[in-house]
């Protein structure tokens, strides 16, 4: 039974950031998707890689979750619910998962939603406090690489030094030496193009995996960067940016990257 003030919902997961430490919940990251009703939801927090093996849902999976109505305390964000984490209840595989096309079945979840530019994303947030949405680029220009402190600040690592003491927890989170930033255009874009800080959770494990393969930090950072400007945003690829404010400013981020086959001849709606 949902707790009371919660309410039950079903919500496609698209958009999961890289995690951060948290004192309370050891470690939390920004889930964001989709409801039945074609509404943005944010869920936060949750503490993903501490939940049980039933619960650690994956992004294009549906699952139905008891949530508040508000976010976290402080959090005006309309998009933003405190989700009862014991709730989650995960409802079969990722769509499309299986098929040899994955992407027919996001489409249609995805086209129908409302496609932004970056300017009316700020003027929804003036307005109403919008908070998450989606912008497809008109051209991407580059990823700007950028180096990062390599460790966590001495409080976070205290915590994560306390967790290491018990058997069955995660790894310890890594940090990221880099940060990645996407430069873009949008339909209305100025003069200046728009730069985006990354904070997908792909990015980050696609990272580590280099860093393994490849034997250099600097080196799996020039590969995230080329498989994030060349193939997720080529010319035969139909790219959209989830973006989300990072609270409590309105600072826009790339929180996930929408990469489905360009449809030859077919019509584009930005707005």
């Amino acid at each position: 039974m949902p707790m009371p003030d919660f309410s039950t919902i079903r919500v496609l997961i698209v958009v999961m950031t890289y995690p951060h430490p948290s004192q309370d919940y050891k470690e939390l990251l920004c889930t964001a998707g989709i409801s039945e009703d074609g509404k943005w939801v944010r869920l936060y927090p949750i503490d993903y890689r501490y939940r049980p093996p039933d619960q650690r849902f994956r992004k294009w999976q549906w699952i139905e979750v008891a949530l508040s109505d508000r976010g976290a305390a402080n959090d005006p964000r309309p998009e933003s619910r405190r989700p009862d984490l014991d709730s989650i209840r995960i409802l079969g595989e990722p769509i499309g998962a299986g098929q040899r096309d994955v992407w027919t079945p996001r489409r249609e979840v995805i086209d129908p939603m409302p496609h932004h530019t970056i300017a009316q994303l700020k003027q929804l947030y003036d307005r109403d406090r919008t908070s998450l949405g989606i912008v497809r680029p008109t051209e991407v220009l580059d990823i700007d690489v950028r180096p990062a402190d390599p460790e966590w600040k001495p409080e976070w690592q205290a915590v994560f030094e306390r967790l290491d003491l018990f058997d069955g927890q995660p790894k310890m989170l890594r940090k990221l030496p880099y940060s990645f930033h996407y430069l873009f255009r949008c339909e209305d874009t100025g003069d200046k193009p728009h730069t985006a800080m990354i904070e997908d959770w792909e990015l980050g494990v696609l990272f580590l995996k280099e860093v393994e393969r490849l034997g250099s930090e600097e080196k799996a950072a020039q590969s995230v960067r080329a498989k994030y400007l060349n193939q997720l945003c080529s010319p035969e690829r139909d790219t959209r940016f989830f973006m989300g404010t990072r609270f409590p400013y309105n600072t826009w981020l790339v929180l996930g990257v929408f990469w489905p086959p360009r449809i030859p001849g077919g019509q584009i709606e930005l707005f």
